[in-house]
């Protein structure tokens, strides 16, 4: 049997959707992450957005296009929040939600033409799935699940429930047996690691003695501390690359979004990474257009990107999302938002700039992924894109990057 399963969304879904794949494969199935003709389709959906929620229910229809007389099956976030926008849909068999996915497994096993709808919302315990499909380069390892923050804009915790936690001997078992040359740790909070007593600083001293490189997923500012750096420092490969979700530079706008820190406390984390990795690439997500932003406070965020230097900002405007606090508020007009959001992405890409210049004739570390144009791509250990020409040889290799190109630059390889 023909089975895709298509993801949208988070890269926690992502990993979610490999751990499914991987299954599905050693049970002999034909499987394909790629809207493609098959007899099966499972479709893992994202409902961060409007608009992602609106993708989630349109890829049910771009699967029948391939296969009109396919089964389809539903899972994630979409149809956690608004189960009942699948279950009347032609061919939709099974609409299960964003937790328990690993329980997806039987229904494709005992699948039948009759539509359930078999959404769980234990949140209680940790799903440990199975081992996840991963590219030649790089794994995702979910190591948690859930979020506590109930950020004011943000319909997740609601969806995904409350945080759990995986535990860290299975994290560290699936780290030393992948094959790939750099783990990326990912859930949907992993700030909030905490399994038995061990945080965050706890399970990366664990990872000590694995030989490929480590980066993190998204950050919160609140989990950075002189033990987890010190905890990075141990690690014989640690890639210095923090993504900290910022959100506004705005203090007044943090409060309104019960976001747990003011930029004065976010500025000072960033300066105690700089102090024990000074060439850290710190990027950050920032919304744009929050109900309660005025012109002064997003000028406030302008001044802290500034002070960060950011080495990119993941910037979008505000999406209200129906059952959260910030819904209720007013929203801001969409040219406001867009001209501001114009405003931000002009200083990201200033800032991307100034940070790749410091590394022009510097050493970095550059691990191959896949080729583009006739270059290998790939990226450092502080996240720049590489284009190399003339590449062969082994994954990692010490490279000199010498100039700007598309959005990363050009790097030659040291002989």
């Amino acid at each position: 049997m023909k089975v895709v399963v298509f993801t949208l969304g988070c890269k926690v879904n992502d990993c979610e959707s490999a751990s499914l794949i991987n299954e599905l494969s050693s049970k002999g199935y034909d499987v394909s992450s790629e809207l493609e003709y098959a007899d099966l389709y499972v479709i893992n959906t994202c409902a961060v957005t409007a608009e992602a929620e609106k993708k989630s229910r349109q890829a049910v229809a771009r699967a029948k296009k391939f296969n009109p007389n396919a089964k389809i099956m539903i899972m994630g976030c979409a149809s956690q929040k608004s189960p009942e926008s699948f279950i009347e849909k032609e061919n939709v068999i099974i609409v299960s939600g964003a937790r328990r996915k690993s329980k997806m497994i039987d229904f494709i096993l005992h699948c039948s033409n009759e539509c359930r709808h078999q959404v769980d919302n234990d949140d209680t315990q940790y799903d440990d799935m199975f081992l996840p499909k991963t590219s030649k380069t790089r794994a995702y390892i979910k190591i948690q699940d859930g979020c506590n923050n109930f950020c004011s804009y943000c319909i997740v915790p609601y969806l995904r429930g409350r945080s759990r936690s995986r535990d860290i001997d299975k994290i560290v078992y699936e780290a030393n047996n992948c094959e790939n040359v750099e783990i990326v740790l990912t859930g949907i909070d992993i700030s909030s690691y905490n399994s038995n007593g061990n945080n965050l600083a706890s399970l990366v001293y664990a990872l000590k003695g694995i030989d490929k490189r480590l980066r993190f997923g998204s950050l919160e500012v609140g989990v950075i501390d002189e033990r987890l750096l010190e905890a990075c420092k141990s690690l014989k490969n640690f890639a210095p690359h923090f993504h900290l979700s910022l959100q506004s530079g705005s203090t007044a706008v943090l409060k309104k979004m019960n976001r747990h820190y003011t930029s004065e406390e976010f500025l000072s984390k960033v300066e105690l990474i700089y102090s024990y990795f000074p060439d850290a690439a710190i990027t950050t997500d920032v919304i744009v257009g929050f109900p309660t932003e005025t012109e002064e406070d997003f000028q406030q965020t302008l001044s802290l990107a500034e002070k960060v230097k950011f080495a990119q900002i993941h910037c979008f405007p505000f999406s209200p999302r129906e059952g959260t606090v910030a819904y209720k508020l007013k929203d801001l007009d969409s040219t406001i938002k867009h001209e501001r959001l114009n405003k931000l992405m002009d200083l990201s890409k200033k800032l991307k700039i100034e940070y790749q210049e410091k590394f022009i004739n510097k050493t970095l570390e550059f691990v191959y992924e896949e080729d583009v144009d006739g270059y290998a791509t790939g990226y450092s250990e502080n996240y720049i894109r590489l284009y190399i020409k003339n590449y062969s040889g082994e994954k990692v290799k010490q490279v000199v990057p010498f100039s700007h190109y598309k959005d990363g630059m050009l790097a030659k390889i040291i002989d």
